[in-house]
């Protein structure tokens, strides 16, 4: 007789629906909240998130989800949440927020429980999901019914002898007696057994390496020599290919975002407070000041800009910090420009520590006071560093009247855009890795 198997909903896809919806969950103390007394601000008393997009939802924030931290723990709801919540701040500052949330649910009146803390790397890749820039993540597990039709295929391979199952030995000649079965509990021994390697399984390890992104970036030089004059295809060479083999269309992969590097210096004119404001919206504000619009405590930000002569149809999501402390190695291959003072000290913690390896690999920009002379240290790094020059900040106009930050930015951005297209950055991907 079939059964009929009812997959119940995913708390994370139904977060990440609501957020491209423009419709926020709602934290409750109640599974079905009717009353407007049983929806709260408090993570720390809420039971309940509800969902009213796509479809009406409640989950207790205490449910698994399929996040599984780099150290296999499995993180719940709350502490999803949390970290969307606080997906603007700096770490110390989550880090404090995660440690109140958790002695406010243990006080009295909270809900109990606890959060985790999901370090850089998770935070910024569940939050690049969460938003829709990435449809993969390597921390989230794939539901169940992605696998349903694999394990079907397998347990039919199973039932038919092609895999699997029990192991027979062989006994007599062929066309004898038929082989027997070993003892289930010597198959149980067997399987106890501790398996031995050797070299190759010993330094190919057990952790799987993605290499998925060279591939990618790899495929944007080669399809670029495939179109070149006298270039002959593989098709064309090999005649007893497969063609459909050959036509068989390349599923895209996701671009990588660019990264923007800003200068830790306290005498930056653009920091983490301006810098989104600046590019954005043409118009430069001082980092001290109340217009600026965002933390100072920020340690990462997220623009979006059209560059047409990379992509004529999507904007580039610009990755902006002011720090590579928590940078992989591939992503130095990200870098596109780095805004710099001219003191060098903030190169230590770089790839390339000297000035003229950097702007080899990435543009360097210099903002200074209009009127006043560039650094005689910025002027000796040559062509690779470009200058740009603003009105100085007037505290009575305020943001009145500066046209001209508007004609500096646009510079700006030709000149990154330049600099990614002289790079080998693409519609479909940026460099390979340097």
């Amino acid at each position: 007789m079939a059964s009929t198997m009812t997959i119940s909903p995913d708390p994370l896809l139904c977060l990440r629906h609501s957020i491209a919806s423009n419709h926020p969950p709602i934290l409750t103390t109640s599974p079905d909240a009717t009353a407007a007394s049983d929806a709260v601000d408090n993570l720390a008393v809420a039971t309940h998130l509800q969902f009213t997009e796509p479809n009406h939802q409640s989950f207790p924030l205490d449910t698994p989800t399929r996040f599984i931290s780099s150290e296999k723990n499995v993180v719940d709801l709350r502490s999803i949440y949390l970290a969307w919540q606080k997906k603007d701040v700096a770490i110390p500052d989550y880090i404090a927020s995660a440690q109140q949330l958790n002695e406010e649910l243990s006080a009295s009146g909270g809900a109990g429980g606890k959060v985790q803390n999901l370090v850089f790397v998770e935070r910024l890749d569940l939050i690049t999901w969460l938003e829709g820039a990435s449809d993969d993540s390597e921390y989230i597990k794939p539901l169940e019914s992605d696998g349903s039709a694999a394990a079907a295929a397998g347990s039919a391979q199973v039932a038919s002898g092609a895999i699997g199952g029990i192991t027979t030995v062989p006994s007599g000649a062929a066309g004898g007696r038929p082989g027997k079965v070993i003892d289930p509990r010597l198959a149980e021994i067997y399987n106890g057994e501790r398996r031995m390697g050797d070299r190759n399984s010993v330094l190919r390890g057990i952790k799987p390496t993605d290499f998925s992104h060279i591939r990618k970036t790899a495929e944007v030089f080669l399809g670029r020599n495939r179109n070149r004059p006298g270039h002959t295809s593989t098709a064309t060479a090999n005649p007893n290919a497969n063609p459909a083999l050959v036509s068989l269309p390349k599923k895209p992969g996701r671009r990588p975002d660019p990264i923007i590097l800003l200068s830790p210096s306290a005498s930056s004119l653009l920091r983490m407070s301006n810098i989104k404001s600046f590019l954005e919206s043409g118009t430069y504000i001082p980092p001290d000041n109340a217009l600026a619009g965002s933390s100072n405590t920020a340690n990462i930000l997220h623009i979006s800009r059209l560059l047409p002569s990379i992509d004529p149809q999507r904007p580039l999501r610009f990755i902006l910090v002011d720090t590579p402390e928590q940078f992989k190695p591939d992503y130095w291959s990200r870098v596109v420009a780095v805004f710099t003072t001219g003191q060098t000290w903030q190169f230590k913690s770089y790839k390339w520590q000297s000035p003229p390896d950097l702007f080899k690999n990435a543009l360097g920009i210099y903002i200074g006071w209009r009127g006043e002379d560039v650094p005689v240290t910025v002027r000796g790094w040559g062509r690779g560093v470009t200058s740009a020059q603003v009105d100085k900040w007037n505290q009575n106009t305020g943001s009145q009247g500066r046209w001209r930050d508007r004609e500096v930015v646009e510079g700006i951005w030709g000149q990154i855009e330049e600099a990614m297209r002289s790079r080998s950055w693409g519609k479909d991907g940026g460099p390979l890795a340097r």
